[in-house]
């Protein structure tokens, strides 16, 4: 297999691991790949790859609108205040980028590292709690 072939590959299966993601999973990606970007741009920073960081942020930036974008403000109560955060992390990006301010990479990391982390377990937990239906139509317990 060459390496054009195994790169076209790998992005058919991860677009098609995308298509077929609960909302769940695709939350938690969103945010594996928002921490991916941001922990590059602090390396890139760190090194003073402005060219690397300023992708990198950018990217973050994509993320957390995507993320605020598709907020129900009305679904429940933490909307809001979720909506809130998103704004205040996109602020820090933008002055990261702009100003080459690795502390606010930093402080971005900082706050949405939990957040990550959070919703991995919260997507884990919802997942245990359904039940696996077999092909046929069964459960697939006992």
């Amino acid at each position: 297999m060459t390496l054009t072939n195994f790169a076209a590959q790998r992005a058919k299966f991860n677009r098609e691991a995308i298509l077929s993601a609960t909302p769940a999973a695709l939350l938690t990606m969103l945010y594996d790949r928002l921490l991916l970007d941001l922990g590059r741009a602090e390396a890139a920073q760190q090194r003073e790859d402005w060219d690397a960081a300023r992708e990198n942020l950018l990217h973050a930036q994509d993320i957390v609108a995507e993320l605020s974008g598709s907020l129900d403000l009305d679904a429940w109560t933490g909307a809001r205040d979720m909506f809130s955060l998103y704004t205040y992390v996109n602020g820090l990006l933008i002055t990261a980028n702009i100003n080459r301010n690795i502390s606010h990479t930093q402080e971005s990391i900082a706050v949405l590292g939990p957040l990550r982390e959070a919703w991995h377990h919260a997507a884990e937990s919802a997942a245990a709690d359904r039940p696996v239906v077999a092909a046929n139509g069964t459960l697939g317990i006992g």
